[in-house]
């Protein structure tokens, strides 16, 4: 069993070719029972095992384990580790151990990307980041390869952080830190987020028509970024309706106050991708992603990490899509 170390995942997942692999995944779809959540009572706080379990009918067989620990910010340490086995299909024998943090991190971002290159209008240019962690680069580059961005807003709690994270991006963006989040907010074709609240961060009487709103963090009940109106006022989209209406925390908190419906969630990103339900109605629309995260994402990712490493031990080219990712990076 090959051990696969975070390099060489990143050097494995270019965007374009990661999302076109999430997108050809969500179209054939997997076998993906319902994530395994469960909570841990540490000395120093709560935290959250996580296992995603996936198969291919008649191929890969995989499973993910990640350890989300908040309280590491503290300590200047990633919130979330883990890993992924990687098997094969006909016997269900192990290939690869894969690091999970950088695997998860480059496909949660790929899954944005796609809704994205779906839902955001295609002239797109500026993109609001709220949020520094380790996720933050990898949405903003994700964005960039599927929509022609020149403008980036940066905000965090943590204005150094924000303004750190800025100047990494000023050679290719228009770039800078933001303390005013509501007036950003208000000037961006995109706005995604990765947090860790539990308060609504996002009002939706800010966004402005046109929008898109990109939520990736709360992924449990008790953790939110975005307020009521922001589902009221958009047209709201999901990863998948199970993981929607299991762990989604804007929308269970939007229903629980009685503004929103799961029977109002226009659609999942398989019937979206296979043109079964509508996208964006208008180009003043406003859009709403929110994904807490899919098994299936993660075997994907997984897949494409293995297959281009095998490419690549026997002297293929790993694709075309790695010219157009580095025209972009």
């Amino acid at each position: 069993m090959r051990i696969v170390s975070a390099e060489e995942v990143a050097a494995s997942l270019p965007w374009l070719a990661l999302v076109d692999r999430l997108g050809d995944t969500f179209l054939e779809g997997v076998e993906a029972p319902p994530r395994h959540h469960h909570a841990m009572h540490r000395d120093d706080g709560e935290a959250t095992m996580l296992l995603m379990p996936a198969w291919e009918p008649a191929g890969y067989i995989g499973m993910k384990m990640v350890n989300v620990f908040p309280q590491n910010a503290e300590q200047g340490l990633p919130a979330i580790s883990g890993l992924y086995v990687l098997c094969e299909g006909r016997h269900g024998r192990p290939l690869a151990c894969i690091e999970g943090s950088e695997l998860t991190r480059r496909r949660t971002a790929a899954a944005s990307a796609l809704a994205s290159r779906a839902l955001a209008r295609e002239d797109a240019e500026s993109l609001l980041m709220v949020g520094t962690g380790k996720l933050a680069p990898m949405l903003i580059e994700a964005h960039a390869a599927v929509r022609p961005l020149r403008r980036v807003r940066i905000w965090g709690r943590n204005p150094d952080k924000a303004a750190r994270l800025a100047r990494e991006y000023a050679d290719r963006f228009d770039c800078a830190a933001v303390d005013d989040l509501q007036a950003a907010v208000g000037e961006a074709d995109i706005v995604s987020c990765a947090t860790l609240s539990r308060e609504p961060l996002i009002h939706g009487d800010w966004l402005r028509p046109g929008t898109h709103l990109d939520l990736v963090g709360a992924f449990r009940p008790d953790m939110r970024e975005s307020d009521a109106e922001c589902l009221a006022r958009g047209e709201v989209f999901v990863d998948t309706y199970a993981g929607a209406r299991g762990e989604a925390g804007d929308i269970h908190q939007a229903v629980d106050e009685g503004r929103f419906r799961f029977e109002a969630i226009r659609a999942e990103l398989a019937e979206l991708l296979r043109g079964e339900q509508p996208g964006r109605d208008a180009a003043e629309a406003i859009t709403v992603f929110k994904s807490v995260g899919a098994s299936l994402e993660d075997l994907a990712a997984a897949v494409e990490v293995w297959e281009r490493l095998q490419d690549k031990s026997q002297g293929k080219d790993p694709g075309k899509d790695q010219g157009k990712d580095e025209e972009t990076a």
